[in-house]
């Protein structure tokens, strides 16, 4: 069984590498065939990675800068909608603005998802998001979210899920919402996976002693502050001595493979992982959607 997703606000291509990831791992047939992304130094990590993988994304125009501007009649049909859309809106460090955000419009992007699903009925979506979705403007804006969902014809299960859950060595929580189209007939089946025993640490990332054994969530941005300040995020005691991450240990703390690379600079490559989803979790959840579509056409 072929299975076509699509990733809409794609960063990197967490989402991208987690699904690709389970062809190998788990002997499936997952393509994307359409995806999205403003920013112009994430085009160009997601192309260096994903051109040999994806080809007809790049050589059709399948993908695309502003998601607001596609003409849905040109995209490909596909069966997963996958989005890490916007968070900061509604994150911890961010203004939590939610769909009040006017800089940018990211607030609204959510609605730019509701086009994308009414125009083509996939069979289902992996939403991601920071776990304070969940709380934002006093919980009204999840249930407003999850209205929507369900008016347009699917089921909603959500969790929180934290990146130290599936092999990961930072907490890094995030909201995951799933749902199925109403007439998938099994789509009760679907759980989101178990949590996981951490298995390496973050004297792994380094190859040398680390005073963590669970490191600090990445961040967009921001200047780390020394190891004894609260706002520290990106220094850690290594060997005795102060080192603060980089891009080496970023891409490992989030679960990319050791060829996946950065033709940027090194300021962008840690937003760009500040941004990006924990490929891990991502994909032990892929894969639990793709078990009730299999299972759905036995």
């Amino acid at each position: 069984m072929k299975i076509k997703f699509v990733d809409l606000f794609a960063g990197i291509g967490g989402f991208h590498q987690a699904f690709h990831g389970l062809n190998e791992l788990e002997d499936y047939d997952t393509e994307c065939v359409f995806a999205c992304e403003i920013n112009q130094y994430a085009r160009l990590t997601y192309e260096a990675n994903f051109s040999d993988i994806s080809p007809a994304l790049f050589s059709n125009d399948l993908f695309a800068p502003d998601v607001t501007a596609v003409d849905l009649a040109t995209v490909p049909d596909y069966d997963i909608l996958c989005a890490g859309f916007p968070c900061q809106p509604f994150s911890q460090a961010g203004y939590k603005r939610g769909f009040q955000d006017e800089k940018d419009n990211r607030g609204n992007m959510f609605f730019a998802i509701v086009e994308f699903l009414k125009a083509h009925k996939p069979k289902a979506f992996f939403l991601e998001n920071v776990r304070h979705l969940i709380r934002h403007d006093e919980g009204k804006t999840f249930a407003t979210v999850e209205k929507i969902l369900r008016e347009l014809g699917y089921s909603f299960k959500y969790k929180v899920v934290k990146a130290s859950e599936f092999g990961l060595p930072q907490h890094r929580p995030r909201v995951f919402i799933v749902g199925f189209r109403d007439d998938i007939k099994n789509r009760d089946e679907f759980v989101f996976p178990e949590p996981q025993p951490l298995k390496i640490f973050m004297s792994d990332i380094f190859g040398e002693p680390c005073n963590k054994s669970v490191g600090y969530t990445l961040r967009v941005g921001g200047k780390g502050s020394g190891v004894n300040d609260r706002r520290n995020w990106d220094a850690y005691m290594v060997n005795g001595g102060v080192r603060k991450i980089t891009s080496v240990e970023g891409r490992k703390m989030n679960g990319f493979p050791d060829d996946f690379v950065f033709p940027v600079s090194e300021s962008q490559a840690m937003k760009q992982l500040g941004n990006s989803v924990a490929v891990p979790a991502v994909q032990a959840t892929a894969k639990k959607i793709i078990e009730v579509l299999k299972n759905g056409q036995r």
